[in-house]
């Protein structure tokens, strides 16, 4: 009797801490639930007409495709009678909302045509699972919709055996939060360096479109433990900003990410006589080397301004960004630089300047990233960036109330055998949104 009324209260526990999670914490939110009820009285639905990407497809015929090879706007529509210079003006006009010229293989598509005619009235495609592009032939606007979305919350915990990556796909789980939550502790732990038997937990937010996950929008909570020592990921709301604070109080956000490129691996690590791989002579090696695949997207580690971009027989395509009067940054070898980044141009952290290639002197595809203190090139990997902000001796009070919670929800959160192969738990309370029409 006693281990069931523990079993209850602890799922009542997850339930509550779960439904708490849903909400800005720190913040001073508060459900109205009569306006919620309010708010469904007054939506109205006509249920005589029927609706599909926000148009009333009412007495339209509806035809289905997928893009065929070497397929074109032209080619899809020519059989349902639109006249050619319809057809050429929409390609004109449709450029800054979505280039036709971009139309792919075995994407979806849609016609609408009118039950007493076979020319096509809409025309609607889809150019990724979460988005459609509405071309409308008789008015010849075009616009580009969010598909109606669904955002559930889920929980999942494992132990490291091989990596982080592994481990965490192996649960089921996509690259989005992996990545997601390399960034997070990225500062804290390094995962150049896991231990076998480290541990993870992570509440996590999922979009859903057409019940299908599109990937993950958020880290809600999360604990790792790295060789014994615990590192949680509390969201607070501190100066109308949410940020993650460890057990302590202490900001995770660092002015910088730890990475330029999303989670993969350091192929070369600063060196003052490394034996260069091309001019084959000992030279120093003043940056640090990410090896990934050709067209992986690199993206500045903190805000800045570009003060160069362009090309040099050593260098290849490059990018160098100045953050503040203390530290440069610069990214090497890049297939391409990324579009709009020139001298003069504001990035933010976490932007996309370029794709891994390489271009200059490089053997193969890689990221060498440099990093500037006070003019000179140091070491990335030793320095010690300050954190932001910790909790406010004011908010003390209402962070040790929402740590509480967070340590209890994290503490109802299984521990998973990768071998086992165990699917992330929904938790018992899901969010719902619609996105677009």
């Amino acid at each position: 009797m006693t281990k069931k009324w523990t079993g209850l209260a602890g799922i009542a526990l997850v339930i509550f801490a779960a439904f708490y999670f849903l909400k800005p914490l720190g913040s001073n939110y508060s459900d109205s639930w009569e306006d919620s009820l309010l708010q469904e009285d007054s939506v109205q639905v006509d249920d005589s007409k029927k609706y599909l990407y926000g148009i009333d497809v009412t007495g339209l015929n509806i035809i289905e495709g997928t893009v065929e090879k070497n397929q074109t706007l032209g080619s899809i529509l020519s059989p349902f009678s639109v006249p050619y210079q319809i057809i050429d003006e929409i390609a004109k006009k449709s450029k800054e909302v979505f280039d036709v010229r971009h139309i792919a293989l075995n994407k979806k598509f849609t016609i609408l045509t009118p039950s007493d005619s076979a020319q096509a009235k809409f025309f609607i495609y889809e150019p990724n699972p979460a988005e459609y592009v509405v071309f409308d032939l008789d008015s010849l606007e075009i616009y580009r919709q969010e598909k109606p979305a669904e955002y559930v919350t889920k929980q999942v915990g494992g132990t490291i055996k091989n990596s982080l990556y592994v481990d965490m796909t192996a649960q089921g789980i996509g690259p989005d939060l992996v990545d997601l939550f390399a960034d997070l502790y990225g500062w804290s732990v390094d995962f150049q360096r896991l231990q076998k038997g480290d541990k993870y937990k992570v509440v996590y937010e999922e979009k859903l479109i057409d019940g299908k996950s599109v990937g993950v929008t958020e880290i809600k909570l999360a604990y790792f433990e790295h060789m014994g020592e615990p590192y949680h990921a509390i969201p607070f709301e501190q100066n109308g900003e949410l940020n993650f604070f460890d057990q302590k109080g202490n900001s995770l956000k660092k002015a910088f990410l730890r990475d330029p490129l999303k989670y993969s691996r350091i192929s070369s690590r600063y060196n003052l006589n490394r034996f260069h791989p091309v001019q084959k002579r000992y030279k120093p090696h003043l940056g640090t080397d990410y090896a990934a695949p050709r067209g992986t997207e690199i993206r500045t580690v903190g805000d800045g301004t570009v003060v160069e971009a362009g090309y040099s027989r050593g260098n290849g395509n490059y990018v160098k960004i100045k953050h503040n009067g203390t530290y440069t940054t610069q990214y090497l070898h890049m297939s391409k630089i990324g579009s709009g980044i020139k001298k003069g141009a504001r990035v933010r952290q976490g932007q996309v300047i370029g794709y891994v290639g390489s271009t200059g002197l490089a053997t193969g595809p890689h990221l060498c990233f440099r990093f500037w203190k006070h003019g000179k090139q140091v070491d990335w990997l030793k320095e010690k960036i300050p954190p932001s902000e910790p909790i406010l001796a004011e908010n003390k009070s209402a962070f040790e109330t929402i740590k509480f919670e967070a340590i209890n929800l994290l503490a109802g959160i299984p521990i998973s055998n990768s071998d086992e192969k165990l699917m992330a738990n929904e938790s018992s309370n899901t969010t719902s949104g619609v996105s677009g029409e």
